[in-house]
């Protein structure tokens, strides 16, 4: 499954405003308009035995991610439905996809609804609506040892 995080002018994630919504073609005007981006509209990953593909109108690439191609790696952002979502994004992807947001005037929100910035020393930080901010950790740990001291 993995975590999100979401580029999107909503309120919230459960904020049903169309006129909100960032639409195909300012994504696809975005992507055009950034040449560290590129729209492949599909991600397809070669196994032993079989070809893996998704198909999703919007499917983009950021080519200058540190991690590209490495071991098939990409930064993936996936348009669906208004907004643009990456899985389990890391310090770098979090800071494009904050570069993104104003681009289009958007903001980033997590699945579990903070809202994602910088502080004042240029640091990702988040909060959580009524919350002090929090800055993230440079921590390099995959994030499913996040229980792990």
């Amino acid at each position: 499954m993995g975590y999100e995080l979401h580029i999107t002018r909503q309120k919230d994630l459960f904020d049903e405003d169309d006129a909100r919504r960032i639409s195909m073609e300012e994504w696809k005007e975005y992507v055009d308009a950034d040449p560290d981006m590129r729209l492949d509209n599909y991600s397809e990953i070669i196994t032993a035995d079989k070809v893996l593909r998704l198909e999703s109108d919007g499917l983009s690439v950021w080519t200058k991610y540190s991690g590209d191609g490495i071991e098939g790696g990409h930064a993936w952002f996936d348009y669906y439905e208004g907004s643009i979502a990456v899985k389990n994004p890391d310090d770098e992807i979090i800071g494009k996809m904050l570069e993104i947001a104003e681009g289009l005037r958007a903001n980033v929100f997590g699945d579990d609804g903070e809202i994602y910035g910088r502080s004042k020393e240029g640091k990702i930080s988040f909060r959580h609506d009524n919350d002090a901010t929090v800055e993230r950790s440079d921590d390099k740990k995959p994030w499913w040892k996040f229980w792990l001291l």
